[in-house]
């Protein structure tokens, strides 16, 4: 079922989802993308990028001035006698356009690359953002995994130990084998009370991005296989991740800012030719006698401006930008190395967690075998009461280690795709088929 985003948000808020409807990995990135205050924050930074093209083409705009300024004056100068008092002021009026301007011009061709700096700055946000609903959402899973275990750990175990109470007092059994019950119960207690911690903290860590309490989430199924990136898609993403990566094409946009940063400053030799036009009109009135002035003045003209000497300032910020451009250099060959390395680690994870998922789900099947050998051995005395607490402990170990390794392949290849620069919400909803009701 597919819900709108308020429809969503009401539900959760209202508890109507309490029974029986589960969100899924979908679900709760939409609730993520409403209410994320980092990702929030990284659209306002966006919007804010946006801004330096429009004001470094300001540069290239007339700009409109109007001045004003009234005095009043009292002049009891004893050059004169008596005290002269008038009013003097006046307004003006002053209009300029550039006509040749290149660090202006080559200011515009920066600010686009600065724009384009900070929608890349959004999509490593959103990228972040995919990354961290996803991990959220399986590690609460897991930690529910892991109650869910150390639940039927204890359930087992408090069987166990009754048996083992009951052989005790009726002698088949010595008293070791009764502390050896009662202290791994006591253990399964202590981890069933750790397990539960943890799946409140993982909760809480999930609610921070979605903003209101996390509701029941949708289940991974038992059956659901591991490999949803087939080896040929896992190669093409390792290949492509040093031209991909969402940090390789940031680093190339700020060795192009640091370019035009360069010619921006050795253009600052370059004269400067504005048309300028004013109109002003300045008055004095004079009190207790005879006179004053009123006048107007219209002038239309070119400045022209050539910096001649200015300290050596220029000259140092050129060599300051040169330096920029360097280092701007080697953070894109820093960039591409670590997406390559990052792509060929998390193919590894991928790799590797899906032998490890085989194995564990042929271990725990193992497990169970020789956990019902135990149980029979024990009834017919060749095997003991420690050795079937051991085999129980050795399936709900493995168990465990199968679900924790299901949700680090899962992790594994949604991290692949982040380095590539190529994870897509469509990559958290095809996981959505996973997930049971």
């Amino acid at each position: 079922m597919r819900l709108s985003i308020f429809a969503l948000l009401w539900l959760v808020a209202s508890g109507a989802l309490a029974e029986p409807e589960s969100l899924r990995l979908g679900d709760i990135l939409r609730l993520a993308r409403a209410a994320d205050a980092r990702f929030a924050s990284a659209r306002a930074a966006a919007d804010a990028g946006r801004e330096k093209l429009p004001q470094a083409r300001a540069g290239l705009l007339p700009t409109l001035n109007l001045t004003h300024s009234g005095r009043h004056n009292s002049d009891g100068s004893t050059l004169f006698p008596g005290t002269k008092v008038y009013d003097a002021g006046g307004t003006s009026l002053l209009l300029s356009q550039p006509l040749f301007r290149r660090v202006a011009v080559l200011g515009i061709a920066q600010a686009e690359f600065q724009v384009q700096l900070s929608l890349q700055q959004l999509a490593q946000a959103e990228q972040d953002l995919l990354l961290r609903v996803a991990r959220g959402y399986f590690d609460v899973l897991q930690a529910g995994d892991e109650l869910t275990a150390a639940r039927a750990q204890q359930d087992a175990l408090t069987q166990q130990l009754a048996q083992a109470k009951r052989a005790f007092e009726v002698g088949t059994v010595p008293i070791t084998d009764w502390n050896e019950a009662q202290a791994r119960f006591d253990l399964a207690q202590a981890q069933e009370i750790a397990a539960g911690n943890e799946l409140e903290s993982k909760k809480r860590v999930l609610e921070r991005s979605i903003a209101v309490p996390l509701p029941p989430l949708a289940q991974l199924r038992d059956e659901a296989g591991v490999e949803w990136l087939s080896q040929s898609q896992l190669a093409a993403l390792v290949q492509d991740a040093p031209n991909t990566a969402l940090a390789v094409q940031f680093g190339r946009l700020q060795l192009q800012v640091a370019d035009k940063e360069v010619e921006r400053r050795q253009a600052s030799h370059e004269p400067t030719v504005d048309a300028v036009a004013s109109l002003s009109s300045n008055r004095n009135v004079n009190y207790g006698a005879a006179g004053g002035s009123n006048t107007r003045q219209l002038s239309i003209g070119l400045e022209v401006s050539l910096p001649l000497f200015q300290g050596g300032a220029i000259d140092s910020r050129i060599r300051e930008a040169l330096a920029d451009k360097r280092r701007a250099t080697e953070d894109l060959t820093e960039a591409e190395r670590q997406a390559r390395l990052d792509a060929q680690q998390a193919q590894l994870g991928v790799l590797s967690g899906a032998a490890l998922t085989r194995a564990l789900r042929q271990a725990v099947s193992s497990s169970q075998t020789q956990l019902r050998s135990t149980q029979r051995g024990l009834e017919v005395g060749i095997r003991t009461q420690v050795d079937l607490l051991n085999a129980e402990q050795q399936l709900y170990a493995t168990r465990k280690d199968l679900a924790a390794a299901r949700y680090r392949t899962l992790l594994a290849g949604l991290q692949l795709k982040a380095v590539a620069g190529q994870l897509r919400d469509t990559d958290l909803r095809a996981l959505d088929a996973m997930l049971g009701d």
